[in-house]
């Protein structure tokens, strides 16, 4: 219970945090709330953890991990700058439990019957039904973030793998750390810039205060996450993946107006559904398997 409440809590942080980037793109442009996320979030981490435990054991993983994250956030808020509101960019995103299902089994070992791979066929055939042609989110940043969303699910096998050998300060501090020398680079790239032209060098006292602030809640949410998944098991985990998509409709209705068309929630349903059928399957499995095991 320790675990999930650690990773409700961080899928509503991070939520807010992306409000409050999304809010402020238009001032500072991708690539540089990635340098600012980056810094203030370390900082962050550096304060709250007080230095201990910061040490990096597995450090191939963890860095090729950091360069993943760094890519990720680069096509989030590419996307968001491009107009995609919250509740579309998280609509996409609920596949990543799918996703989870297929990379659990070559990297963790699991098994999956034909149940799970039919409920995740059909779940895949929610995503297209979202992406279908003439609907609000056919348009090239969907696949953007669908490839960055598989990324993702990748990277949360990943942390669930890190949790053995690191502690949750040290994967969020170097998770953090990545996203500046990926966000510098970036910067050589108009597009990631805002609308203006390059980024400022020291952006207005306000936006400078939002992206502490978003840095800020990126680190506490980095940490609880990799505590939530250090104590509580993936399949136990995994309906937590789609409450950003409640949080994402919440936020962007208040926030800009935003209402999600019903092509996206019709597919996100269909999404939510698939993986929840995902989540049942693995824990009959699970259970079939503790009972059959001998005393």
């Amino acid at each position: 219970m320790r675990g999930l409440t650690f990773v409700a809590l961080g899928y509503a942080v991070i939520s807010v945090a992306d409000a409050t980037v999304k809010y402020v793109l238009p001032e500072v442009g991708p690539a540089a709330a990635m340098v600012w996320r980056g810094i203030f979030g370390a900082l962050a981490v550096l304060l709250l953890s007080r230095g201990r435990a910061l040490a990096a054991v597995n450090k191939p993983l963890l860095a090729v991990r950091g360069l993943l994250q760094a890519c990720v956030s680069a096509a989030w808020y590419l996307a968001w700058s491009l107009g995609v509101t919250l509740a579309d960019s998280y609509a996409v995103a609920a596949a990543a439990p799918l996703l989870m299902t297929l990379f659990a089994i070559p990297l963790l070992g699991e098994t999956v019957g034909w149940r799970r791979w039919c409920s995740t066929a059909v779940g895949f055939a929610g995503v297209l039904f979202m992406l279908q042609p003439g609907g609000e989110l056919w348009r090239w940043e969907s696949a953007l973030l669908l490839v960055a969303t598989a990324v993702m699910a990748m990277s949360r096998i990943w942390t669930r793998m890190l949790t053995r050998t690191d502690t949750p300060d040290s994967m969020a501090f170097y998770v953090l750390l990545a996203q500046v020398p990926v966000g510098l680079v970036l910067l050589a790239w108009p597009a990631m810039w805002p609308a203006g032209g390059p980024p400022p060098l020291l952006p207005p006292i306000w936006a400078v205060a939002t992206l502490i602030g978003f840095a800020g809640l990126n680190a506490v949410a980095q940490i609880l996450f990799g505590r939530g998944f250090g104590l509580a098991p993936v399949s136990a985990i995994a309906p937590f993946e789609y409450t950003p998509l409640l949080w994402g409709i919440l936020l962007g209705y208040l926030i800009w107006g935003d209402v999600p068309a019903w092509t996206t929630l019709g597919g996100a349903v269909v999404v939510v559904g698939a993986g929840l059928y995902n989540v049942h399957r693995e824990r009959l499995r699970r259970a079939e398997e503790r009972a059959a095991a001998p005393d």
